[in-house]
Parts: structure tokens; C-alpha cells; sequence
């Protein structure tokens, strides 16, 4: 086995951020991970450094999001609208299409290298899918995959079939930033200003609705960090304020 290998994840909660300022963060630890990788290229194996990896938590104020592969037209308010609603735009480097994120939710970023774990994205995929299932769990509410669709559902495959948390990640040289939206106490009002995902047909849903009563955000957030150790064998660190 490679012993350069690290496990060890820098965890931070960053609280309320804007939605800007938390991608221009995630994208310095990323480009910083980047660019340790490419200099690692040209030292012998005994001066190679270690990649550090990152996970983020956080909530955004009301924010629209929209992948490079998504349409435009998936967001259905204009720029009054929005403003009315005291929400952004930004198109981003994502996949994935539309999605939307404001508070009640746990957005979450992991910046790793993937080297450090497995060098599989579709397995990175449902792994993130895995610890979020995990994590409903412990409130009794069955969260499922379905077939060909990213993200964590409930009824998955039926009528009722509705979306509990979006998904959206780049990868570069093995790491990853972006991640997941887990909606706990969420307003799913805002989705109405958009096609989520893509996805015309389905309707999104958050632990709130399906329990009938708000949850402690940080409650959820402490076992869902537990659920991503379990599931990709991560050793947390809290990084210093």
C-alpha cells in the first residue's frame, strides 16, 4: 500500500456564508490540492507531500445554481422576481443542472483527493449517497437512490417519488469540490422558481416535511459528519478558525 496515503479530512463548519465567498474558499483548497499534485510530479517519492482533503458544511442565503451542462431555462423567475425573493444566480463548474440553496439546509463540500481513497467517481457518488441515506435513517425516514438520477430519494421509483438532497461535483487530477444539499428545515417554496435538476416530473421534499416538524440543524450535521467517516473510512480534524 501506497504510505502517502491519508485519510486524515480537515472538517469545518462555516456556518451562514455567502454563497460567493464559500466557492471562492472551496476553490482555494482546491487549487491548492491541484497544485501540490502537479509539483509532487517531478519529486522523487521520498520528497512527495501528502494531499490534505477538506470537508465543509455550511447554509447559504437564497441562492439559484446552475451547472455547466444545465439549461438555462430550468430557472423560471427573472430578475425582479429573484430580487423579490432576496435571492442570486450564479452559473458555476459543476455538473448537474438547476438546483437551489438557502437556509435549512446542510450544504456540503468535500475537497479531497480522491487518490487518497479510491480513484472511482461513481463510487465517490454513492458514497456521498450512502452517508446521507445513513443519516435519514436515524430518523426514520427511508431515503433510496433511483435509477439513473443523482441525489437521495424518497419513494424512489413511484408517483411520490421526491428529492431529499441534490448532488453536483467537479474533479480535477482526482479532487473533488462541490457536493451535496441536504434540505433539513428547508422553505421548499423556492423550488418553485426553478425545474430542479431537470427534473420536471418529481417533487423535492425535506426531513422537516417528511417528519411534520423542524429537527435541530446541528444534530443532523454532527451525525451526518459521522456517516461520511463511517462510509469512506475519513479520520476528522477541526480546522482552526
Amino acid at each position: 500500500m501506497n504510505s502517502r496515503i491519508n485519510n486524515n479530512v480537515e472538517f469545518r463548519n462555516l456556518g451562514l456564508i455567502d454563497y460567493k465567498e464559500g466557492w471562492d474558499y472551496q476553490t482555494s483548497l482546491f487549487d491548492s490540492i491541484v497544485e501540490l499534485k502537479i509539483a509532487n510530479r517531478s519529486l522523487s517519492p521520498e520528497e512527495q507531500k501528502v494531499t490534505p482533503n477538506y470537508l465543509l458544511f455550511c447554509e447559504h442565503p437564497h441562492v439559484y445554481t446552475l451547472g455547466k451542462s444545465g439549461d438555462p431555462a430550468n430557472l423560471l423567475a427573472d430578475s425582479a422576481t429573484l430580487a423579490a425573493n432576496q435571492a442570486t444566480f450564479y452559473k458555476i463548474n459543476r455538473g448537474g443542472d438547476i438546483t437551489y440553496h438557502g437556509p435549512g439546509q446542510i450544504v456540503g463540500y468535500p475537497i479531497i483527493d480522491l487518490e487518497n481513497f479510491f480513484t472511482d467517481i461513481h463510487k465517490y457518488m454513492r458514497f456521498m449517497e450512502e452517508a446521507i441515506i445513513r443519516t435519514l435513517l436515524n430518523y426514520d425516514i427511508a431515503g433510496e437512490r433511483a435509477e439513473g438520477l443523482t441525489g437521495v430519494w424518497i419513494e424512489a421509483g413511484t408517483p411520490k417519488a421526491r428529492k431529499i438532497c441534490a448532488m453536483g461535483v467537479k474533479t480535477s487530477r482526482w479532487v473533488t469540490m462541490h457536493g451535496f444539499a441536504l434540505n433539513v428545515n428547508t422553505d421548499l417554496n423556492y423550488f418553485n422558481n426553478i425545474v430542479p435538476c431537470g427534473i420536471s416530473d418529481k417533487a423535492v421534499t425535506s426531513i422537516e416535511k417528511e417528519l411534520g416538524r423542524k429537527v435541530d440543524p446541528q444534530e443532523v450535521a454532527e451525525l451526518l459528519k459521522g456517516h461520511f467517516g463511517e462510509v469512506f473510512g475519513m479520520e476528522f480534524h477541526s480546522m482552526s478558525q
